[in-house]
């Protein structure tokens, strides 16, 4: 059987949710798909895990900069990352690696944590999302973000939160969409282009983009178009044979990478096990496989 790294995996790390739940005691009630026992209870993980794999691990979305100043934020992204390296250390059987935290209400700081994960053994990457403190993520004010991970080979992992804004956010469609919309912002904002380095993994197979595919060509400039295939994926649908399909055919083989969104998305432990029967009932050749299973990341990480 071949070796399997599902490079979006999930995790609630006890120490922090403790000191989230300090500051902001309803948030799991907030946001329910956190209280999955998995995220934090590791013992009962690995009576759950997929036979030979391994999994690179991130927090959920629960953001330090969301509830706290630019100096407490700091401190706590540097606990969680901590916590995340220590169990990338204490779990060898179930994770691989893991990807850090930033705070992006202190830019300093996030310029520091980035160099201090680039020479971190357990650490591969660092974690975004398709908004921040209210802007996109591609708003010019993030744009250190992307120049340092850049200059550094971090590549950085794109996971989708709510636009505020919305009165009618779910979990469906919400964050396929916003997952999309944040791809075209950043495409649009040229950071693909200006820093030809960056990598970035986005979740849930790049959202609607392989599906709006003859849109993207035939509306944007040719340089935007082209610049959605620099993106990489992963495979976190559910088991969608076709959509899966249609995804490696738009972005290509060497850049979709296996990711399950494990432990949520089906019970009780996640959908690694549909995924990999889709990938195997899909029409895509072994030689494919083993790029999307391990290769295609290993490419990237021997890079940082």
């Amino acid at each position: 059987m071949a070796k399997k790294i599902d490079v979006f995996a999930h995790v609630l790390p006890p120490r922090f949710r403790t000191q989230m739940l300090a500051k902001v005691p309803d948030v799991l009630e907030r946001y329910p798909f956190m209280q999955h026992p998995l995220l934090s209870d590791f013992t009962l993980r690995k009576q759950h895990a997929c036979p030979d794999e391994l999994q690179v691990i991130s927090n959920v979305n629960l953001n330090p900069e969301d509830y706290f100043g630019p100096k407490e934020a700091a401190r706590l992204c540097r606990e969680l990352n901590n916590e995340l390296s220590e169990l990338v250390t204490t779990h060898p059987e179930l994770f691989y690696r893991a990807v850090g935290a930033v705070p992006l209400n202190n830019m300093k700081a996030t310029k520091e944590i980035l160099a201090e994960i680039a020479t971190a053994k357990e650490l591969c990457g660092v974690q975004i999302f398709t908004r921040a403190l209210g802007k996109s993520i591609a708003d010019e004010s993030y744009e250190e973000l992307f120049a340092t991970a850049a200059k550094l080979h971090l590549p950085l992992w794109l996971h989708p939160i709510f636009d505020q804004r919305k009165p009618d956010n779910n979990i469906i469609f919400s964050w396929e969409y916003e997952l999309s919309q944040a791809m075209l912002e950043i495409v649009q904002a040229g950071l693909l282009t200006k820093y030809p380095e960056l990598k970035i993994i986005v979740h849930h197979a790049g959202g609607m983009v392989p599906y709006f595919a003859g849109r993207i060509e035939h509306i944007l400039p040719t340089e935007q178009a082209n610049a959605f295939k620099a993106f990489y994926v992963d495979t976190a649908l559910l088991g969608n044979k076709k959509a899966l399909e249609l995804a490696v055919a738009y972005y290509g083989e060497k850049h979709v990478l296996y990711g399950t969104d494990a432990p949520l998305g089906i019970a009780p432990a996640g959908a690694g096990r549909a995924i990999q029967q889709a990938l195997v009932a899909a029409d895509i050749s072994s030689a494919q496989l083993e790029q999307i299973y391990f290769k295609n990341f290993e490419r990237i990480l021997a890079k940082k």
